[in-house]
């Protein structure tokens, strides 16, 4: 398989599979990897889960695999949360076509959180790998992702932009680089903004970091 497109109506088959097979709490998404991410979601089974549907961006998990921080990508029975609060058992695999390049994605997002609630009584349904700690975010609009991005870096320093050194800045900026957030549309731009800096030492730095 050289792109999601070619076997199309066998993985929407097969979403539509697993989704049926675990009920309206199993939202089970097919991402398409290979162009922009502000819309990688191409089929999408039980997307009130999340809130997402056909045409929304993926996680944050994705632009890393598609920068390359994480080599493999595919993540199995992790924990996770939506915006409005839902405890999601979370697997993520990565499709490759024949170069090994990534280019589309399955993920499984079950919603336990009534389950939780109950976990000694019903403990099969809510194992998970507490050994990695996760953190996805699912969004509507690719510009929220970017957003969780910039908080996150922020947080990584631990202070305010307006606090930060140069060197904290590059810091700063490594990590977002790190996490796939120039893969974004017109990312540069808000992250000038939020750094207070020109396209020009913006660039200087990715440079600087790349190099």
């Amino acid at each position: 398989m050289e792109n999601v497109r070619d076997d199309f109506e066998f993985l929407t088959s097969l979403i539509r599979g697993i989704a049926a097979q675990f009920g309206n709490r199993c939202e089970v998404v097919l991402h398409d990897l290979t162009g922009d991410y502000d819309s990688t979601i191409v089929a999408i089974e039980n997307g009130h889960v999340t809130g997402r549907k056909v045409g929304d961006p993926g996680s944050n998990l994705g632009l890393e695999v598609l920068r390359g921080t994480v080599k493999e990508g595919d993540r199995y029975n992790y924990l996770t949360q939506t915006k409005d609060g839902k405890l999601l058992r979370s697997s993520t695999i990565y499709l490759r076509n024949s170069k090994q390049e990534t280019i589309g994605s399955i993920c499984i997002n079950f919603d336990i959180s009534d389950f939780m609630m109950a976990e000694n009584a019903i403990k099969s349904l809510t194992l998970r790998d507490t050994d990695q700690e996760v953190k996805e975010v699912f969004v509507n609009d690719v510009n929220e992702l970017l957003d969780f991005l910039l908080q996150e870096c922020q947080n990584e320093i631990g202070k305010p932009v307006s606090h930060m050194s140069k060197e904290e800045k590059m810091q700063a900026i490594e990590f977002l680089d790190k996490r796939g957030a120039f893969l974004i549309k017109k990312a540069g731009d808000k992250v000038c903004k939020f750094f207070d800096i020109s396209k020009f030492t913006l660039y200087n730095y990715l440079d600087d970091i790349r190099s």
